[in-house]
């Protein structure tokens, strides 16, 4: 997603939008639903609760959010991580040790985790891919080493507490490329190289940790086509394709109808073409459409489920927590009473 130029109470949102395989064959998806993934990215949560941010359960008494999240099912947790962030509330953030206390929480609520490396100081996404501010003026042979030595760094530190991410994105919403200008999509086979590091810093401390390249407009086959068989040509390296896919965001329509069977058709093909798992990692729908959002995670669910061989991996959902009242963000599944909204329960629905 996206995602903020700045938000302040008060101030209007800036969203800024362009819109090791599995060995086991089969020829039906799995009926064991319990290993499907029902994410959620909560990164924004030690701030919510920082300022004072309080959840309550349906009975209306405080509970952790953690607890109301695999109350509705929510299985995993995905987590950002910024190189150098700011302090500020909304857009910053989201450091090492930050991220690293979330997945540790995470684990003991007994919830599966994914790491988001944005490879920046704040939002990476389809408009922006800022370069981290300590790797500015540095030559294309030192960034290698820059984001090398990070991310093997953040993958230590969540291994000396205990944490071995089950997968890990190098790079957030990566259509144009990351690290601009160095690896952006004008110079694919130094994105590939940048890309390859991130994979090998991973491998290195987390053999068994999944790596996630993740693109953005998830219904759009064409340009899904045109990325990863550049990826391939350029000799990249990664286990599971990452989509988003946000129906209000891609047609102006909150109307899921319009492009639920696109996306689809696009991971059932990207499997064929790839031979990779596939998994949406970041969905979202408007709080104020309560029941469209939870149709529309039932349709994702059910699209993912129908992918041949088990290789439709699951869904996360992008800050269900992140209620509009705190973040000005249109697109959770939490209401102005610090409640989960009806949406959520689309996790607790039995697929197909």
């Amino acid at each position: 997603m996206k995602r903020f130029t700045s938000i302040m109470p008060g101030l209007l949102i800036s969203l800024l939008v362009l819109t090791g395989c599995s060995k086991k064959v089969v020829s039906q998806p799995s009926t064991n639903e319990s290993t499907q993934i029902k994410g959620a990215d909560i990164s924004w949560l030690p701030q919510m609760e920082a300022t004072g941010y309080r959840f309550f359960d349906d009975q209306g008494k405080e509970a952790d959010c953690l607890t109301l999240l695999k109350a509705r099912g929510i299985n995993a947790v995905r987590l950002r991580a910024f190189v150098n962030p700011s302090e500020d509330p909304f857009s910053g953030h989201c450091s090492t040790s930050e991220t690293v206390a979330m997945a540790v929480r995470a684990k003991q609520a007994g919830m599966r985790v994914m790491i988001d490396f944005h490879y920046s100081d704040s939002w990476a996404d389809p408009s922006k891919q800022v370069k981290p501010k300590a790797w500015v003026g540095h030559d294309f042979q030192t960034l290698l080493k820059d984001l090398y030595d990070y991310t093997q760094g953040v993958m230590v530190a969540l291994k000396a507490s205990g944490i071995r991410p089950e997968w890990v994105q190098v790079g957030n919403e990566i259509p144009g490329g990351m690290v601009y200008p160095e690896g952006s999509t004008d110079h694919w086979p130094q994105l590939v190289q940048l890309i390859n590091k991130g994979y090998d810093a991973i491998k290195a401390v987390s053999p068994d940790s999944k790596v996630i390249l993740h693109l953005d407009q998830g219904n759009n086959n064409e340009r899904s086509r045109w990325w990863f068989d550049n990826a391939m040509a350029n000799g990249a390296k990664y286990d599971v394709i990452g989509l988003s896919y946000y129906p209000y965001w891609l047609t102006g329509n909150p109307d899921y109808s319009l492009s639920i069977n696109d996306l689809g058709n696009n991971l059932n093909d990207l499997v064929s073409r790839y031979g990779k798992e596939v998994m949406v990692v970041e969905v979202g729908g408007e709080d104020t459409k309560v029941q469209n959002t939870f149709d529309m995670l039932v349709a994702v669910r059910k699209k993912l489920w129908a992918v041949p061989d088990n290789k439709g991996l699951g869904v996360f959902y992008w800050e269900p927590e992140g209620a509009r009242s705190w973040s000005h963000y249109a697109l959770s599944a939490w209401g102005a009473d610090g409640k989960p909204t009806h949406a959520l329960d689309a996790f607790l629905s039995t697929i197909p």
